[in-house]
């Protein structure tokens, strides 16, 4: 009998807990919506993206896609990192804030490990609805991410809606390993604590790490030095410093913020007047508050929110990278070259392409040596660029008048006595200035019309590296020739089996020079190819960046959001206490404004400070040409940082929103 009234006592306990498990788990959902709400889109991204790890379909649009898969399960890795991190704190925070309550239970006769398992519970139940909400959401985050995907291969985008068994089974297992370590850790926890222990817990936060003023005020000061200094080192662009730079900058982050609770008031108590001035006091001493609470989770979070803009910022400047090589690299759908200064034998090549392959157009020309290289020079001492040849290249114009025609260009009139130039439009304004007569061949020529179209003009043996001069036929019948170019333009877009066995070719399988005589000696390359190459690379690259940016950002503005939401009672009873002294609900609203404004800048700012240069840096580094001109590295940082601001203005203002219904009155 008594063994048959414990087991119903325990199915009854069990009852109980499961629904108070989903009580208190509604409730958290409504409580924590914005924690609720980035853990759907974190899973709704890491299911995209598992989607393209098990893509047949993509993978098969070239074989460099076939490194996309261990890319973007090396990125996962570390979204998974920072995910687990994420909800094990939000986890141990909702313990914090709901530790009375948990005593309350123990008190009232519940034990621990009960109590351990409705907290387990009603937080796997949580975890359970954003999983299967990010499952959904991310079926049609894949379908986006598959037609911008097809878009880069030029591949017609045709919705059909599928599920990928092993995609959705890695997500759960993901989701799976990090909910079981965070609540374990907590169950944990939960079942070693007295109820005394319960009920003090939310007044206990970050322990502080430097005790004492004065080593807190020396470490505020060696942290400034040491971030300024890394950055510096950083920008270098050697490997040993930039280790060293990015060491020092995470001890800036670090130092700066667990000092920061000494260093400014020290600033403050020398300056009276700025201390007492307007609401300084007032909004100084929330954040103070803050960053003696939680000055490790600001840290960890400003290193986040400096990888995230850099991780922007360089798959902003990837694209931009990737877009230049295509489009500098060849303008003609069958380009050959040679370094050899003979003239070349295209033969082999010229046979399989006339046999198998309809053409609109080809040329077959040479590229000559300059007498001087003076514009060169002219070029290395006004623009940013690097001497590829010791002599300026010519072209012949009656191949240029051809070229220009095959390509579709508007014609470009000859000019008696002037030479042509055509160059990478980086350097169109510095030749603009150019007005010094060139000879060649025992004739003076003036400077002409300037052209920048895409001319295959970022290859050796392209038509001259940078620029080039296009001058009279009858000036080149003494001139050296440089190289020789074979161009064609394809009457339909080159076929995969056509272009390899040019490659073939290109590798001597067949040929009468012995195996390896053209790879040495010939380039061979073919628009549609360098196209799935560079779009290979920048859905390699750029995709998996852009994922690793959005879910650090998500994750950071959330554990400041979810923190900021939770001084809803301290901030109404600071309000409430204002209005008794006179304050009125406007000015009120302008004090929680800069609270906030004060609180959401202080983890944002050092990254700026730290990404933008480093960008910057990037962006330079680059070969001559990538980046045209100051405005385009402008507005590159200007679309990076205004996507980080977007998704971070969108925390802000739902945090701002529900404090001002919450702790205002009315």
């Amino acid at each position: 009998m008594k063994s048959w009234m414990c087991w119903d006592c325990w199915g009854v306990t069990s009852v109980t807990l499961c629904k108070l498990s989903l009580r208190n788990a509604r409730r958290q959902a409504r409580d924590y919506l914005v924690y609720l709400v980035t853990v759907i889109l974190s899973a709704a991204l890491i299911h995209a993206f598992n989607g393209l790890v098990f893509s047949q379909e993509l993978q098969a649009l070239s074989p460099f896609m076939r490194s996309l898969p261990l890319i973007t399960v090396l990125v996962s890795a570390v979204v998974i990192a920072i995910m687990g991190w994420l909800i094990r704190y939000i986890t141990n925070f909702m313990l914090s804030r709901r530790s009375k309550e948990l005593g309350t239970y123990i008190l009232i006769g519940l034990e621990n490990g009960q109590v351990a398992r409705m907290f387990f519970l009603e937080n796997l139940a949580v975890g359970a609805l954003a999983l299967l909400a990010g499952l959904l959401l991310g079926g049609l985050l894949f379908q986006i991410l598959r037609a911008v995907t097809l878009s880069l291969f030029h591949v017609p985008y045709t919705f059909r809606l599928s599920v990928s068994p092993k995609a959705v089974t890695l997500t759960i297992a993901y989701f799976a390993v990090i909910y079981l370590l965070a609540l374990r850790s907590c169950g944990k926890r939960l079942r070693r604590m007295q109820i005394c222990d319960l009920l003090s817990y939310d007044r206990q936060g970050e322990e502080e790490m430097i005790r004492k003023s004065r080593s807190r005020r020396r470490v505020f000061t060696l942290s400034i030095a040491s971030g300024i200094l890394g950055t510096l080192l950083l920008l270098t662009g050697s490997l040993l410093f930039g280790i060293i730079g990015a060491a020092l900058v995470i001890f800036f982050l670090y130092g700066f913020f667990l000092s920061f609770s000494s260093g400014v008031p020290a600033y403050f108590n020398a300056r009276p007047g700025k201390k007492y001035g307007t609401h300084t006091l007032l909004v100084f001493r929330a954040l103070s508050f803050k960053m003696g609470t939680m000055g490790m989770t600001m840290a960890t979070i400003a290193l986040l929110f400096t990888g995230t803009i850099i991780s922007e910022g360089t798959g902003m400047l990837f694209g931009v990278l990737f877009q230049s090589r295509v489009e500098g690299t060849t303008c003609f759908d069958i380009f050959l070259g040679t370094t050899d200064g003979e003239p070349a034998d295209f033969g082999p090549y010229l046979d399989y392409i006339e046999e198998n392959i309809s053409l609109r157009g080809s040329r077959q020309y040479r590229i000559y040596q300059g007498e001087t290289r003076q514009i060169t020079d002219y070029l290395l001492e006004h623009t940013d660029y690097y001497a590829y040849y010791s002599y300026d290249p010519l072209m012949a114009y009656s191949d240029y008048a051809a070229l220009r025609a095959m390509l579709g260009y508007p014609e470009a009139p000859a000019e008696p006595g002037r030479y042509l130039i055509h160059c990478m439009a980086y350097l169109e304004d510095a030749l603009e200035d150019y007005d010094t007569i060139v000879s060649v061949g025992g004739n003076a020529l003036s400077p002409g019309n300037i052209y920048t179209e895409s001319f295959s003009q970022k290859l050796w043996d392209g038509n001259g590296r940078g620029f080039l001069l296009v001058v009279p036929d009858e000036c080149l019948v003494s001139r050296p020739v440089s190289h020789s170019v074979y161009g064609a333009m394809t009457a339909e877009p080159l076929s995969k089996a056509d272009y390899e066995r040019l490659a073939d070719i290109h590798d001597g399988a067949g040929d009468d020079y012995g195996r390896g005589y053209a790879q040495d000696f010939y380039t061979l390359l073919a628009k549609d190819a360098v196209a799935r190459e560079y779009a290979s690379l920048s859905a390699s690259t750029i995709f998996p960046l852009f994922y690793l940016a959005l879910v650090l950002t998500l994750v950071s503005a959330t554990i400041l959001t979810v923190q900021q939401l939770s001084q809803g009672p301290r901030f109404a009873r600071q309000f409430g206490l204002l209005e008794k002294l006179g304050m009125d609900r406007r000015e009120m609203a302008r004090t929680l404004r800069r609270q906030l404004a004060v609180y959401y800048a202080m983890p944002a700012l050092p990254p700026l400070l730290i990404s933008v240069p480093l960008l910057v840096a990037m962006g330079h580094s680059f070969e001559p040409g990538t980046i045209a001109g100051a405005w385009q590295l402008a507005g590159i940082l200007g679309v990076t940082l205004g996507l980080f601001f977007l998704i971070y203005l969108l925390y802000i203002l739902t945090a701002y929103s529900s404090l001002r219904r919450s702790v205002l009155p009315d």
